[in-house]
């Protein structure tokens, strides 16, 4: 997603649980960068648990956000991807499900990006 994210690199830790993952944006996008934080990462059964604790996303509005990523196994083969996210909200500010909203929608358009890359690019991941 170049035209989305200018790079992404690990300044805390070596990718597993603790570290501290910043992803800068590409010049001309809304924001310039978000550090996120890998709480868990449960390979074996495919949950990574992880928090957005810096970055002008938050926008001074939002201390952190929580989220779980979850593929669980589809009946009819592949899989679904279940994510929950959790807001601390700054001060007094309340969020509106507008926001919530958009924001998911932003995280589900990325993981579409990434799904139809992994399709057209089976051994980027054997």
């Amino acid at each position: 997603m170049p035209q989305a994210i200018k790079s992404i690199e690990i300044i805390h830790g070596d990718g597993g649980e603790g570290s501290i993952k910043q992803i800068n944006f590409a010049e001309g996008t809304r924001y310039k960068y978000m550090k996120n934080r890998i709480d868990i990462l449960d390979v074996e059964n495919l949950v990574c648990k992880y928090t957005l604790i810096e970055g002008d996303v938050l926008e001074d509005k939002i201390k952190s956000i929580a989220y779980e990523v979850r593929f669980e196994a589809s009946p009819n083969g592949g899989c679904t991807c279940k994510m929950m996210s959790e807001y601390q909200a700054a001060g007094d500010f309340e969020i509106n499900e507008e926001e919530i909203r958009g924001g998911k929608e932003r995280a589900m358009g990325m993981y579409k990006v990434v799904e139809a890359y992994l399709f057209e690019s089976p051994g980027a991941y054997e």
